[in-house]
C-alpha cells in the first residue's frame, strides 16, 4: 500500500502536475508548497496546454508547435516561462502566469500525442529536471468519474493525463484530488464515494489539509493566475460554506471544510476501480482517439462542448 506522507516527506524534488488544464496548476501549487514548507523540498509545478474558452476561444488544447517562448524538455513536455504564449494571438497559459509568480519555469504538457507519448515525455523530462516523485493532481475530483455523473463536464483531459501518469517510469507516482467538488462537476458526495471505491481497491494513500502559510502562498498565486475552482478551496479554508455559484452562474459548488484538503491515491488502484474513464483511454494514441473512446461510452467531453454542435 502506498503511503503518501512517506513519499512526500522523502521527495527532494517532486513534480506536481495539475491534470485538468486551466487553473489546476494553482491546485498543484498547494501540494508543492506543502512539500517546500514541511520537507524543505524544491518542487516543480506544472499543467496542461488547455485553457478554457474565456481565456482561449479556440477549442481544445494547444499543440507544442503552436507555442512560443517555451523550451522543449522532452517530446510534448515543455518548460513554460512568463513569456510562453500561443504563437500569433498571444494567449497566455495559466502556467505562464504561474511562472511569473514563482520566478521560475513551470512544466507545460501538450496532451495531443496521447497516453504513451505523454508518459514517455514526462518520464524523460523528470529525469532531466532531477525530479524524484510525480503527483498527478485533479482539482474537484472528476478524474475519478465513472462517466454517468449528471454534472460531469470536462472528463477528457483528466482521463488522458491520469492514464499517462500510470505509465510514467523511473519515479513513484501519486494521484491526488484537491478541493473536493470545487469545480462544480462531481458533487462532494460523489467524489467521496469515488475515493471510497479507490480505498476498497487498496489505493487510498492519505490526506493533507491546507495550512495558513500554504494558503497565503496560494492567495498570492490566485492574484496572478485566473482560476475559479482552486480558489474555492482557499475560500473553504477561510470559512466559506454552502452553495457558491461559479462559471458565470452555470455551475454551483457546495463548499465545506472538506474542500480545504488533498486526498492522495494509488493511480493503478484508481484505474482498476473508480477511474473508469482513465482506464478506458489507457491505450489512446492521441487526444482525438481518447475523445472518440469516451464518446463511444456515451460521455460528452469538454472538447465536444468547445467545438459546439455538429455542423
Amino acid at each position: 500500500m502506498i503511503d503518501a506522507d512517506a513519499l512526500l516527506a522523502a521527495s527532494r524534488r517532486p513534480l506536481v502536475i495539475g491534470v485538468g488544464g486551466g487553473g489546476d496548476v494553482v491546485g498543484a501549487l498547494a501540494v508543492a508548497e506543502s512539500c517546500r514548507q514541511l520537507h524543505a523540498a524544491s518542487p516543480v509545478v506544472g499543467g496542461v496546454t488547455w485553457e478554457r474558452r474565456p481565456i482561449d476561444p479556440r477549442p481544445g488544447p494547444r499543440s507544442a508547435g503552436e507555442i512560443e517562448g517555451a523550451r522543449v524538455l522532452a517530446g510534448p513536455v515543455l518548460a513554460a516561462s512568463p513569456a510562453t504564449r500561443v504563437r500569433g494571438d498571444g494567449t497566455l497559459f495559466a502556467e505562464s502566469h504561474m511562472a511569473r509568480f514563482l520566478g521560475e519555469d513551470v512544466v507545460l504538457v501538450d496532451p495531443h500525442p496521447g497516453v504513451r507519448a505523454v508518459a514517455e515525455g514526462l518520464s524523460e523530462a523528470m529525469e532531466g529536471l532531477g525530479c524524484d516523485l510525480l503527483v498527478a493532481l485533479d482539482v474537484g475530483g472528476d478524474a475519478l468519474a465513472h462517466g454517468d455523473e449528471p454534472g460531469l463536464g470536462s472528463p477528457l483531459c483528466d482521463a488522458l493525463m491520469l492514464a499517462a501518469a500510470a505509465r510514467v517510469s523511473g519515479v513513484p507516482v501519486l494521484g491526488a484530488v484537491f478541493g473536493i467538488g470545487c469545480d462544480g462537476e462531481l458533487t462532494p458526495a460523489e467524489t467521496l464515494e469515488r475515493l471510497g471505491e479507490v480505498a476498497e481497491a487498496g489505493g487510498l494513500a492519505g490526506a493533507r489539509g491546507l495550512t495558513g502559510p500554504v494558503v497565503e502562498r496560494l492567495e498570492g498565486a490566485l492574484a496572478e493566475v485566473p482560476t475559479e475552482a482552486s480558489a474555492q478551496a482557499v475560500r473553504a479554508f477561510r470559512g466559506a460554506g454552502g452553495p457558491t455559484a461559479i462559471r458565470g452562474g452555470r455551475r454551483s459548488v457546495e463548499l465545506s471544510a472538506v474542500a480545504a484538503g488533498t486526498f492522495f491515491f494509488d493511480v493503478a488502484a484508481a484505474l482498476r476501480s473508480s477511474a473508469r474513464l482513465a482506464a478506458a483511454v489507457g491505450e489512446a494514441g492521441s487526444l482525438e482517439q481518447a475523445n472518440t473512446i469516451l464518446n463511444a461510452l456515451g460521455v460528452h467531453t469538454e472538447l465536444d462542448l468547445e467545438r459546439g454542435p455538429p455542423a
